[in-house]
C-alpha cells in the first residue's frame, strides 16, 4: 500500500470510526480528481454500484435487482445476495432469452434495472418514472436507445427506472395444472419479476435522490399491458401511485385452461410428456427458445401466445373485466393510443397499400380480432369516410377493432367508477417515407422520452421536436402532480362517460370530445376478449 493509499484509507476508517455515514464518505470527491467527473457511486441494500455521468445525468446500468432466475426457473423471483465491494453499472444486463430482438446478450440470469438521475443522496424527493419496455410478453429489453433516461431526467429533474424481466415461457409459462409447488407461480412469473423491481425502489430510490412515496408506472404495448394487469394484482397495491399506458391494454387474462392448452403444446414441441413436465425446468434454456414458435392450439393465428394467467393466486381477477378494479381505483392513470397503430403491424406487406374493394373482407378478417361481418363494417366506413381508399380503410378498421377497443373499455370502466383517468390520441404523423405510416404503434415512445434523435426514432422534420417537447412536458407534469395539465397543452380534462374527453396530440394539441365516436358504437355491438384468453 503506496503512503498516498495509506493515507486515504486512515481517514477512511477514522471517519466512520467517528460516526460518518457511508452514503456522506461516498458523496466526498475522490482525492486528485475534479468532483464533476468522479463517477457515482451508490449504496444500494444489496451492495454498492459505480456508474457514470451522461450529460450531467448520473447513470447506472445493469443493476442486479433478483437472483439469477435460472435455478429457479418458472418460479416466483428471489432478491439477489448482497455484495461487497463496488459492482460496475455502466452496461445494460443481459435481456431475457427470446428472439433476434433480444440480440447477443440474452440469458436467464436478467434482473437487472437501470437508474438515471440528476443527483444522489440529496433528499431531493424527485418522482420516479418507472418504465415498463413493449415486445408484447415475448420480447424486448429496457435496453433500447429510444428509452434512455438522460433527457427526462434534465428537462423535468426526475428519476427515470427501466428494467428487464422474464418474458415468454421463462415468465408466462402456465405449468400449474402438472402438479408441483415450483409450478405454482408459473403463469405470472415475469409479473412478480416486476413486482420484485418496484420493491427494489421502494426500498432503494431515495438513495438516488428518488421519492418512494410519489412512483409513476408507464409502458408501451406489452409494457402498457403489463400495468393494466399489475392494477388488478393485489400484491402490487402501493408499490406504484400513478399509470399511464400507451397503446397497451390488458382487458381480460388467459383463462387457466387455454394455457394449460399451450403448455401442453409447448411440452409436445420439446418431447416431454405431461407426467414429466417437471423436467422442463432443468434443460437448456435454448430447447425452450427453439420452441417458442409452436403453433398456438387456441387462437387461429400465430405462435404460441404467452401472457398473464387467471391463477387464483397473484391474479384473482382479470385486469379489466367485468370493471375496472377497485384496488386501484385511487390511482390517476393516462390511457393512450396512435391513430394509425395497424400501419406498424401491416405496413410491411406492400398488398396493404394496393388492395382493392374486393380484395378487403378477406383481408380485414384475421386482423380486426373481432367476430363480426367484414362487408358491413366496410358498407358503414365507406359512409363516414367516403373519399378513402380500401388501404385507408384497411388500416383504420383494423386500427379501431384490435387496437383501440381495449383501451376504450378499460377508460369507459374507470368512468364508470370515478377514478380520474386521461385518454389521448396521438395523431401526428412524421413525413418519414413520405408520411406512408401515419402515427403508427410504438410511434410515442420517442416522444415522451424526448429521444427523437437515437437511433430507433422516426420522428423528423421541423414540427417533431414541438411534439417531443409536448408529450414529454405531459408525462412528466402527470409524474409530479398525478395531473397531466402543462403550459404546453390545453387543459385537459378527465374522461367521462358524457363527453369521452381526449387529449388528441398534435402540434397544436387539442381536447376533443369522443373521437372516433361512430367507429366506437360500431364495433360496441361485438365482444371484445382479449386475443391471448
Amino acid at each position: 500500500m503506496s503512503n498516498l493509499q495509506r493515507r486515504k484509507f486512515l481517514k477512511q476508517s477514522a471517519a466512520i470510526a467517528s460516526g460518518v455515514t457511508l452514503s456522506a464518505l461516498l458523496n466526498q470527491p475522490v482525492f486528485g480528481s475534479a468532483p464533476k467527473k468522479a463517477s457515482p457511486v451508490a449504496s444500494t441494500i444489496h451492495g454498492q454500484v459505480r456508474g457514470y455521468v451522461d450529460d450531467g445525468i448520473n447513470v447506472f446500468k445493469g443493476v442486479r435487482y433478483g437472483a439469477d432466475t435460472a435455478a429457479r426457473r418458472f418460479m416466483a423471483p428471489l432478491p439477489p445476495e448482497s455484495w461487497t465491494g463496488i459492482h460496475e453499472a455502466t452496461a445494460y444486463g443481459a435481456s431475457s432469452p427470446q428472439g433476434s430482438r433480444g440480440g447477443d446478450n440474452m440469458s436467464e440470469d436478467c434482473l437487472f434495472l437501470n437508474v438515471f438521475t440528476p443527483a444522489l443522496r440529496d433528499q431531493g424527493k424527485r418522482p420516479v418514472m418507472f418504465y415498463i419496455h413493449g415486445g408484447a410478453y415475448s420480447g424486448g429489453s429496457g435496453s433500447s436507445p429510444l428509452y434512455d433516461g438522460v433527457r427526462l431526467c434534465k428537462r423535468g429533474n426526475v428519476i427515470v427506472v427501466s428494467i428487464n424481466h422474464r418474458l415468454n415461457a421463462f415468465g408466462y409459462l402456465y405449468l400449474a395444472r402438472f402438479g408441483g409447488t415450483e409450478f405454482a407461480d408459473s403463469g405470472n412469473a415475469g409479473q412478480l419479476d416486476i413486482l420484485l423491481a418496484l420493491k427494489w425502489v421502494r426500498v432503494n430510490i431515495a438513495e438516488f435522490g428518488g421519492d418512494p412515496a410519489n412512483v409513476l408506472v408507464f409502458g408501451q404495448s406489452g409494457g402498457g399491458a403489463k400495468i393494466a394487469t399489475m392494477m388488478a394484482m393485489p400484491a402490487a397495491k402501493g408499490l406504484f401511485h400513478k399509470a399511464a399506458t400507451m397503446s397497451g391494454q390488458q382487458v381480460t387474462a388467459s383463462g387457466p385452461l387455454n394455457a394449460t392448452l399451450r403448455t401442453r403444446a409447448m411440452l409436445e414441441a420439446l418431447k416431454i410428456s405431461p407426467e414429466r413436465a417437471g423436467e422442463v425446468r432443468t434443460i437448456p434454456y435454448q430447447r425452450i427458445m427453439e420452441a417458442l414458435g409452436t403453433k398456438d392450439p387456441v387462437l387461429p393465428f400465430g405462435s404460441v401466445y404467452f401472457g398473464p394467467v387467471l391463477d387464483e393466486r397473484s391474479l384473482t381477477r382479470h385486469p379489466f373485466y367485468p370493471d375496472a378494479p377497485a384496488q386501484s381505483a385511487d390511482i390517476p392513470m393516462i390511457i393512450g393510443n396512435t391513430h394509425d397503430e395497424t400501419r406498424a403491424f401491416l405496413g410491411g406487406d406492400p398488398t396493404n397499400f394496393t388492395v382493392g374493394w374486393e380484395e378487403l373482407p378477406d383481408k380485414l378478417i384475421p386482423n380486426m380480432r373481432v367476430d363480426i361481418q367484414p362487408e358491413v363494417v366496410i358498407a358503414h366506413y365507406r359512409k363516414l369516410y367516403p373519399n378513402l381508399s380500401a388501404s385507408d380503410l384497411l388500416f383504420k378498421i383494423t386500427t379501431a377493432s384490435r387496437s383501440w377497443r381495449g383501451a376504450i373499455i378499460e377508460a369507459e370502466e374507470r368512468a364508470k367508477s370515478g377514478s380520474p383517468s386521461y385518454a389521448y390520441q396521438l395523431n401526428w404523423a412524421t413525413p418519414k417515407d413520405n408520411g406512408r405510416l401515419g402515427a403508427p404503434h410504438a410511434s410515442d415512445i420517442q416522444m415522451v422520452f424526448d429521444n427523437i434523435d437515437k437511433p430507433g426514432a422516426t420522428a423528423i422534420g421541423e414540427q417533431a421536436q414541438a411534439m417531443a417537447d409536448i408529450m414529454s412536458e405531459t408525462f412528466i407534469a402527470f409524474a409530479k402532480n398525478g395531473k397531466p395539465d402543462n403550459k404546453l397543452i390545453p387543459k385537459w380534462r378527465p374522461y367521462t362517460l358524457r363527453d369521452r374527453e381526449t387529449m388528441v396530440f398534435d402540434v397544436p394539441s387539442r381536447l376533443e370530445k369522443d373521437p372516433r365516436g361512430e367507429e366506437r358504437k360500431l364495433f360496441e355491438k361485438v365482444p371484445y376478449i382479449q386475443a391471448g384468453t
